[in-house]
């Protein structure tokens, strides 16, 4: 039996996930990791882990910080369950890692069964949605164009880890002007943080994902 950590931000979905191990009897153990560092933590503590991640909940900077957590931990067996994972992230994680498993919070309750309990034997569970996806059949998304250009390339510019001093240098623009268009991309965007705002520029297509991982 496994150890299963339970990287998810959400009490009811933890406590679904629980009833199921627990009904099942997948589980030797269950353990929350509610932050990045707490799920370091608890795979040094249980190498071989099933980790269960909701990744839009947790506090990922990107998908390339989650992948490096999970080749360091070479043991361990990831399973992606969120409500909303975007096409991009979706083929760009899986064609990194086939070793990751996917199943959507809206699949069936046989499918969410079935990745937990693939887990548990070291399998790999891709649900239906993933498999379109890895197979180009679901096409992504259209993002809304709601940025005017200067602030593309302000949040371009964010999202290459850039502060607002230094765009305003680069950019040759005053301080309050960048830090005035940080504000109204944040309300346009609607995102709350640095790494939102990330993945809202790769999802756009105002960052190419070479760029930002060089």
């Amino acid at each position: 039996m496994k150890t299963y950590i339970l990287a998810d931000n959400q009490y009811v979905t933890r406590e679904g996930v629980m009833a199921v191990l627990a009904r099942e009897k997948l589980a030797e153990r269950v353990v929350y990791a509610g932050r990045l560092v707490d799920l370091q933590s608890a795979l040094n503590e249980y190498p071989d882990a099933v980790v269960v991640l909701d990744y839009s909940l947790f506090d990922f900077e990107s998908q390339q910080q989650m992948l490096a957590l999970k080749a360091k931990a070479r043991e361990s067996l990831w399973i992606l369950f969120s409500a909303d994972l975007g096409v991009r992230f979706l083929r760009y994680v899986l064609l990194q890692d086939d070793t990751m498993s996917v199943v959507m919070k809206h699949d069936s309750d046989e499918e969410i069964i079935a990745a937990l309990t693939n887990a548990a034997y070291g399998e790999t569970y891709v649900c239906d949605y993933a498999e379109q996806v890895l197979s180009d059949t679901v096409p992504p998304p259209e993002v809304p164009d709601v940025l005017t250009p200067t602030e593309k390339i302000v949040l371009r510019e964010i999202a290459l880890g850039k502060t607002t001093k230094e765009i305003a240098w680069e950019k040759n623009l005053s301080f309050h002007t960048v830090n005035s268009h940080r504000k109204n991309i944040f309300r346009k965007t609607e995102v709350n943080s640095i790494q939102e705002a990330v993945r809202y520029a790769i999802c756009s297509g105002i960052i190419d994902m070479a760029d930002y991982y060089i």
